[in-house]
């Protein structure tokens, strides 16, 4: 939904890249139907698609950019053209409250929400717009999200950090957050990146956690990760190609070539 991101979450490599631009619903829709190209869905088939789910997550606030996620939504799910259900759409954010109720009512997709601590302190540190609406304000918008059921769960995605939010008491924090909230947790081991002081949390702390949340009622998916051999993976997606300022271009193509000198 955006070229970089402002949230600046502190274990998020994608979060270091600063926002460019929203992206138009034209260009969101476009990747859906690049990716329809290149699996040979075209015209859309309407039965066994490969391309069944969409889910805005990766990088980018999509609630910060809502009139265009809104209007690639409506395109997307029209019964006349790609004809992916709203059920099958999934609008991941990290929390801008303010939002919620009008994504609900505009888009009727499915809700994820980036949470990955239970307590202020924590989550003011690994996702800063925390500071701007607290936990007790998010839990608060989530649980009046319109349509929110057992049929229409929420998904809390939740990165396990070795040391950090992984331990068994944090496991028990995070169900009794989620008392009463139609939801299941998936649990996103770290993907490390360069210059990173955090640690992915070992599988055995992984599986313990999961388990806890399992015996209180809650799926909790472990996710498979992917792409890391090429920092593709869940928050790597920051690009090697970034914006240069125009004064910076500018400057750089009126300074002199220096060569070197031959050698002697």
């Amino acid at each position: 939904s955006q070229v970089g991101c402002t949230l600046n979450c502190t274990f998020c490599h994608t979060g270091t890249q600063a926002l460019v631009r929203n992206l138009t619903a034209a260009e969101i829709v476009a990747q859906v139907q690049v990716a329809r190209d290149d699996l040979e869905e075209w015209p859309s088939p309407k039965e066994d698609r490969r391309l069944s789910n969409i889910v805005f997550m990766g990088m980018g606030e999509p609630l910060y950019n809502l009139d265009n996620v809104a209007d690639a939504i409506d395109i997307i799910s029209d019964g006349e053209g790609i004809a992916i259900s709203r059920r099958r759409i999934t609008v991941s954010t990290s929390g801008v409250v303010p939002e919620l109720e009008a994504l609900g009512n505009r888009t009727q997709a499915m809700l994820a929400i980036s949470l990955h601590a239970t307590n202020d302190a924590l989550r003011d540190v690994l996702v800063p717009l925390n500071k701007k609406y607290p936990i007790e304000q998010l839990m608060a918008g989530i649980r009046a999200y319109p349509g929110l059921s057992n049929a229409r769960r929420v998904t809390f995605e939740y990165v396990m950090l070795k040391g950090v939010n992984d331990s068994p008491a944090e496991a028990l924090a995070l169900v009794k957050l989620m008392k009463g909230v139609p939801a299941k947790i998936n649990l996103i081991p770290f993907n490390p990146w360069p210059g990173t002081d955090y640690v992915c949390s070992d599988w055995g702390a992984i599986e313990k956690f999961a388990a806890i949340l399992n015996r209180a009622g809650f799926a909790s998916p472990i996710r498979t990760p992917r792409g890391r051999d090429i920092l593709a993976a869940c928050g790597q997606l920051k690009s090697e190609s970034e914006k240069v300022r125009a004064s910076a271009r500018r400057k750089a193509a009126a300074e002199p070539e220096v060569l070197d000198s031959p050698a002697a």
